[in-house]
C-alpha cells in the first residue's frame, strides 16, 4: 500500500530545501563577481607592467657610448638606429649616442674609452675586438655591450658564452671555421687557387686566432699561405707588393680594414689579385667578393642588448649571442675587370649582386 506524504511535511521541507539549493549559488554568484574583479585588476597590472616593460621611462634621456677603431659604415649606425626605435629609443629625444672613434689605429682608443667613462653614459656599445677590449679595461661599472667580436671567450672578455659574468656582454663575430667557407668560395671564382696571401693586422687582440684558423682551412683545402702583415696604412703598397705572386687573396676581419675599404679595394684591382672580404661593404666599395654575417643585423640586433641593460637587466646574466645571418655579395663589375667567370650556381647563392 502505497504510503502518502504528510502535507505539514511538505510545507516545512520545501522552503527549506530551497534554501540548500539557494545558498550555494548565491556564494558562487558572489564569487564569480570577486574573481572576474580580482582578474580584471590583475590584468590591467599585468599590461600597464608590459607597456611599462616595452617602453622606456618617461622623461628619462638615456646616453650610448658607442666606441670603435676607425669610423663605422653608416648602414651599420642606421642599423642601431632602427634598433633603438623599434624599442622606442628615439635619437635626440629620449637617447644620446656619444660616438667615439679614431681614423682606424688602436693608439687612441684607450682615451676615447676613459672619455665615456666619464660622461657617465648608461652603457657602451664596443664595436669589435679592439674597443671591447680597451671598454673592458676602462670600467668594470658601466655595462658594456660588444658587437662583432672573434672569439670573446678566447680573447678574456667572458668566461663562457652563456653565462658572460661582470659587466659585458654582446654579439660574436666570425668564427675560425668562416675562412675555410670564404677560401672555398674564392676557389670556385679562381679554380687555380693553390696560394692564397693572408692580410693580417697583428696590433688586433684577434689577429692571432684569425689568422691560425685561416692557415689551417687553407691546409685542409690544400693551399699555401702566405701571411702578408700590416701595422698602418702606409704598410699597404708593400704588402700588396708582397703579395703579387699569389693566386688569391683573403682579408682577415678587422675594423682597421674596413675603415681603409676604399684604399684597400683599389690596390687589390691594380695588382689584379681575386680578392674575398668578411663585410659587404667592401664589395660595395668595389671589391670582388664577400661572405660573412650581416653586419646591419648584428647592430640592429644589439639594440636589444642595450634595451635590456636599461631596463635593469645585468650584462652577466645576459648570454653572449653568435651571428644568425650571413650574406654573400658578388661586385660583377671587378670579376668582369679580372677577367673571371661567374658561374650560374654561384650568382644563385648571391645575396647581392653588383652589376
Amino acid at each position: 500500500m502505497k504510503s502518502e506524504e504528510n502535507p505539514a511535511t511538505m510545507r516545512l521541507s520545501s522552503p527549506y530545501r530551497w534554501r540548500r539549493v539557494r545558498r550555494p549559488a548565491i556564494s558562487i554568484r558572489a564569487l564569480i563577481l570577486v574573481f572576474s574583479f580580482l582578474f580584471l585588476a590583475s590584468f590591467l597590472a599585468l599590461t600597464g607592467a608590459a607597456a611599462h616593460a616595452q617602453t622606456p621611462q618617461a622623461g628619462k634621456v638615456y646616453r650610448i657610448g658607442f666606441l670603435r677603431a676607425g669610423p663605422p659604415p653608416k648602414t651599420w649606425v642606421e642599423a642601431l638606429q632602427q634598433g633603438l626605435r623599434e624599442r622606442g629609443y628615439i635619437d635626440g629625444q629620449n637617447v644620446v649616442v656619444e660616438f667615439r672613434f679614431t681614423a682606424g689605429g688602436l693608439d687612441q682608443l684607450p682615451q676615447l674609452a676613459e672619455e665615456l667613462v666619464r660622461l657617465k653614459v648608461d652603457v657602451i656599445l664596443a664595436s669589435s675586438s679592439p674597443a671591447a677590449v680597451v671598454a673592458k679595461k676602462a670600467t668594470t661599472s658601466v655595462p658594456i655591450v660588444f658587437v662583432n667580436v672573434f672569439d670573446p671567450v678566447e680573447l678574456g672578455l667572458v668566461p663562457s658564452l652563456a653565462h658572460p659574468g661582470g659587466n659585458i656582454t654582446g654579439l660574436g663575430g666570425t668564427s675560425a671555421e668562416l675562412a675555410g667557407k670564404r677560401l672555398e668560395v674564392l676557389k670556385e671564382l679562381v679554380p687555380k687557387l693553390r696560394r692564397i696571401a693572408v692580410l693580417s693586422h697583428p696590433p688586433t687582440p684577434s689577429n692571432p686566432m684569425q689568422l691560425q684558423g685561416a692557415e689551417i682551412a687553407a691546409r685542409a683545402l690544400g693551399m699555401q699561405v702566405q701571411p702578408v702583415p700590416v701595422r698602418e696604412s702606409n704598410d699597404f703598397e708593400a704588402a700588396f707588393k708582397a703579395a703579387r705572386g699569389a693566386d688569391g687573396l683573403l682579408l682577415l676581419d678587422f675594423a682597421f680594414f674596413t675603415t681603409h675599404r676604399a684604399r684597400l679595394v683599389e690596390l687589390a684591382a691594380r695588382s689584379r689579385i681575386p680578392a674575398i672580404y668578411g663585410a659587404r661593404e667592401m664589395v660595395e666599395a668595389g671589391g670582388l667578393i664577400s661572405y660573412g654575417p650581416h653586419y646591419p643585423d648584428m647592430n640592429r640586433r644589439a639594440a636589444t642588448y642595450v634595451d635590456k641593460i636599461l631596463k635593469g637587466a645585468k650584462p652577466a646574466d645576459l648570454p653572449v649571442e653568435q651571428p644568425t645571418k650571413y650574406e654573400f655579395a658578388i661586385n660583377m663589375r671587378t670579376a668582369k675587370a679580372l677577367g673571371l667567370k661567374v658561374s650560374p650556381s654561384l650568382l644563385l647563392l648571391a645575396d647581392q649582386v653588383i652589376e
